[in-house]
């Protein structure tokens, strides 16, 4: 199509070029004349001799200038006056050029032509927008581009799991000697973060095939029929290059419940999963495509895509143990140059609940603290810095603090530390600081000794005591109130209504999950309030609601009360420090808990 488009332009410019010298002769040399002035210089006798064309009349005066001028009218008696000046006068025979004529006849026929190819050749060049308009978006990575299971850590059960698919891609013939069938779709679920997209391009790149990615919301579109056509579009490209692995993120965006949402689903995205159905359920296991998907809201899928002979496999991907987080900074500090003093058993500790992807970005964040401070390697403070930015919010040194409001911080800040070290459920306190960080004024910061999975009674009664110890430590020292606990009420109200109404933690609610269950109609269903209980225990759940957290409020009390003095004695500290680390607190508070 470049080639006719240029051709054309060619064709053209040759026309009006050829077109311009037939029909337009350009005089050399001329000066332009009006007839008023052509007239006075004939009067004036400077004219030697005219040749008339037409209306044109190309000149010459005596001096041997040339001019040329156009007579507004034929007239006898103006060639009769040039001939009394002793004027030559030349008159020149209109030529009539079959040629020319035939040209001009023809130009608009080609004009018209030319318009029309150029025309077509759009709407062609618009249908095959089309035809691409429905192809798969689907992107190919090359080999370097492609991870290995050394560049994936913290979920090795996970690798277990999926180590079979890899062997199936390399040696096929070994299952299906035995009748066996590799599974057609594996399903990776789990938080945000953990590694699901890094885990499928480390298959791919163990089992040494092609690898196409792209997202559940590349799909749909506008205009309906387009997620269909992309998804067979895909599903080509996979048998064409079998064997291979076609990887979708986010499969939430396209496989969402059927006749989801208030008035129905969205029609084009139901199309494009009942093509995805049908394509799973369509190619035979032994051409060698597997398709492997990643979604953190696997509630929200539709049973369909879960039965088995579509994904028949899921594999949970959680968030990494401390050995998990220890081998992931492992991953992420290979090219990172660091401090001898940096202990990455340390820093997987003082790192609870972060997912593989909050670890590179801590990796990240230090190494940049580190080249802003112009370190040429990555220090303990570095890391400790980085965390504390990425756990609880960078520091607000612009907010300027009364004193009267540090010690307001100082004394709620205290209370939580407090409560928190001499209760030997409670997790140790890493740090307390009245700095302002993030969207809090002060922070106190726990860091568990081991992971936990499991949370008791008496550990979820604490967890309220210490939100609780910072009011609890204003009223006993301040004899005063402040907004500070706010946010301190919310977290202990939810805590102790999920001990009621989920974990049956109440003796006299009893054993029975009372939790009300909301249906969004974002999350793939229409919106439906269900409550599973009466107005009268509805009170009942209120009440106890209230007792747990008055309880935890009187045992906040009694333990600020009987350790008074140390508690003044870490205020004083703090209000003067303004951050105090673990070790400090341990002095201050004594070494036996």
């Amino acid at each position: 199509m470049g080639n006719r488009k240029n051709l054309y332009i060619i064709m053209a410019i040759i026309l009006v070029v050829f077109t311009y010298f037939i029909f337009v002769d350009v005089p050399s040399g001329h000066t332009d004349l009006s007839y008023s002035e052509f007239i006075d210089n004939v009067d004036k006798n400077r004219v030697k001799g005219i040749i008339v064309d037409g209306m044109d009349i190309k000149g010459e005066f005596r001096d041997g200038s040339k001019f040329l001028t156009i007579i507004p009218f034929r007239s006898y008696d103006l060639y009769k006056d040039l001939g009394d000046k002793d004027i030559d006068i030349v008159f020149k025979k209109e030529k009539q050029s079959f040629f020319g004529i035939g040209i001009l006849f023809l130009l608009p026929v080609m004009l018209v032509f030319f318009f029309w190819m150029m025309f077509m050749r759009q709407v062609q060049a618009g249908n095959s927008r089309t035809v691409a308009f429905g192809k798969s978006k689907a992107r190919l990575y090359a080999r370097k581009d492609i991870l290995t299971f050394d560049d994936v850590a913290g979920v090795d059960e996970a690798k277990e799991e999926l180590m079979e698919i890899i062997e199936f891609l390399k040696n096929p013939k070994k299952f299906q000697t035995l009748g066996g069938r590799i599974p057609k779709g594996v399903l990776l679920v789990g938080p945000p973060g953990t590694g699901k997209t890094l885990l499928a391009k480390a298959v791919a790149g163990e089992a040494g095939v092609p690898f196409f990615s792209l997202s559940g919301s590349e799909f749909v579109e506008l205009y309906v029929g387009v997620g269909a056509s992309r998804v067979r579009d895909l599903f080509d490209k996979g048998i064409k290059n079998a064997p291979c692995i076609i990887f979708i993120d986010e499969l939430d965006a396209v496989g969402r419940h059927r006749g989801a949402g208030i008035g129905g689903g969205h029609d084009e995205r139901e199309q494009t999963l009942n093509q995805l159905l049908v394509q799973m359920d369509g190619f035979e296991t032994n051409i060698g495509v597997i398709l492997i998907s990643a979604t953190n809201r696997p509630d929200v899928l539709d049973s369909a895509l879960l039965r088995p002979g579509r994904f028949d496999r899921q594999v949970y991907v959680s968030v990494p143990d401390i050995r998990g987080r220890e081998e992931i900074f492992k991953v992420h500090v290979r090219k990172v140059p660091l401090d001898s003093m940096v202990d990455l058993k340390t820093l997987a500790r003082g790192t609870p609940g972060f997912s593989g992807a909050d670890i590179a970005n801590l990796v990240n964040e230090a190494a940049l603290i580190a080249a802003r401070r112009n370190h040429d390697r990555v220090e303990p403070q570095d890391f400790e810095y980085a965390k504390d930015k990425v756990m609880i919010g960078i520091e607000k040194k612009s907010l300027v603090l009364s004193q009267k409001e540090k010690e307001l911080i100082a004394v709620h800040e205290a209370g939580h530390a407090v409560v928190a070290y001499f209760s030997p459920e409670a997790d140790p306190v890493h740090k307390i600081t009245i700095i302002p960080r993030g969207y809090a004024l002060g922070v106190t910061l726990q860091l568990p000794i081991d992971d936990r999975h499991n949370y008791t009674r008496e550990y979820l009664e604490t967890a309220i005591s210490i939100l609780l110890g910072g009011r609890t430590a204003e009223e006993l020292v301040l004899k005063t109130q402040t907004s500070g606990s706010s946010n301190d009420f919310i977290k202990a109200t939810k805590i102790a209504r999920k001990m009621v109404i989920e974990f049956g933690m109440s003796e006299d609610i009893g054993p029975i999950s009372y939790e009300n269950d909301y249906d969004n109609v974002f999350l793939g269903k229409d919106i439906i309030q269900k409550r599973n209980h009466s107005e009268s225990l509805a009170e009942k759940i209120d009440n106890e609601v209230a007792k747990i957290i008055m309880q935890a409020y009187e045992k906040a009390k009694n333990v600020i009360s009987e350790n008074r003095g140390k508690f003044d004695a870490l205020y004083s500290e703090l209000l003067e420090n303004e951050t105090l680390e673990s070790s400090r607190i341990s002095q201050i508070l004594g070494e036996d808990r």
